[in-house]
């Protein structure tokens, strides 16, 4: 999402300088009694002829309004982090969609264990991960061990605790 709200924010950027760059120089020419580069005239004349009841205008404004709720709801949204930071004094930070893999074969590692899938949330300043197998019960300590030993390996911080859920191995029919 970082580079599509750098390529909106050029975007509108750009279109905001080349706006006022424009208003300036015709706003300057009208106050010195000079032709201005844009005719206003027709554009006046359309706009005060438009009328709310038309179509094309309701359905503009309609576009109009769903993009910038759409674009201020895609602003508001919680996106993950793609870094984490691993120590907050060297300034080395790893990918999280590494270090979810990464978490994931170590659960996937402990016997008993299949199909397991790590998420990792930043809150509150510390690491949240949170692991999904399928498996044995039993082995919850396992694979909380095998988390916090991974954990160890990359020189991430240790979190107060690893979210363990355990779904029953399905029996084939």
């Amino acid at each position: 999402m970082r580079t599509a709200n750098r390529i909106a924010s050029v975007l509108l950027g750009a279109a905001l300088l080349i706006g006022g760059a424009v208003t300036a120089v015709q706003a300057v020419l009208l106050t010195l009694h000079r032709r201005a580069p844009l005719d206003t005239t027709g554009w006046w004349d359309a706009l005060s002829a438009t009328r709310w009841r038309d179509p094309t205008v309701r359905t503009v404004a309609t576009a109009s309004l769903l993009l910038g709720l759409a674009l201020l709801a895609a602003q508001l949204r919680r996106w993950a982090p793609v870094r984490l930071r691993a120590d907050e004094h060297d300034g080395w930070y790893l990918h999280r969609r590494c270090v979810e893999r990464r978490l994931a074969d170590a659960a996937a590692a402990v016997p008993g264990v299949r199909r397991a899938r790590a998420r990792l949330r930043r809150h509150h300043g510390q690491w949240r991960p949170r692991v999904r197998a399928s498996g044995d019960p039993a082995a919850r300590t396992e694979i909380e061990f095998a988390v916090h030993q991974e954990l160890h390996r990359l020189t991430a911080p240790r979190p107060a605790r690893v979210d363990v859920r355990l779904l029953p191995r399905r029996r084939p029919a």
